[in-house]
């Protein structure tokens, strides 16, 4: 299952011990609308082991700006907090699935 990131419940999502993939996309953003199946089946397919979430960037200034998004879609692998890893632009679901599988 992936959650919707928002800065009111950032804290609350990132403090887990799981591993924690944030996909930063946009409405008008035609890679994002690709992208979005393949993060919906790695929540489906990571369930339990690690936290996905999708986080709107016209909707979350402050998160955005937080990780210094300059470009859609960046997907964002944090452990304990703290970002260990990023992928900008869209990549093959073996890419996502690999750096995941790094943090486990």
């Amino acid at each position: 299952m992936e959650f919707e990131i928002t800065s009111q419940n950032f804290a609350e999502i990132t403090q887990q011990a799981k591993p924690v993939l944030i996909d930063f996309w946009a409405t008008w953003c035609g890679p994002c609308k690709r992208l979005g199946p393949i993060i919906e089946e790695i929540a489906t397919e990571y369930d339990g082991k690690a936290v996905i979430c999708k986080c709107d960037i016209e909707e979350n200034d402050e998160l955005t700006e937080k990780f210094g998004i300059m470009n859609v879609p960046t997907v964002v692998f944090l452990k304990e907090g703290k970002e260990v890893d990023r992928v900008v632009g869209l990549a093959m679901k073996n890419v996502y699935q690999d750096k995941l599988n790094a943090l486990l």
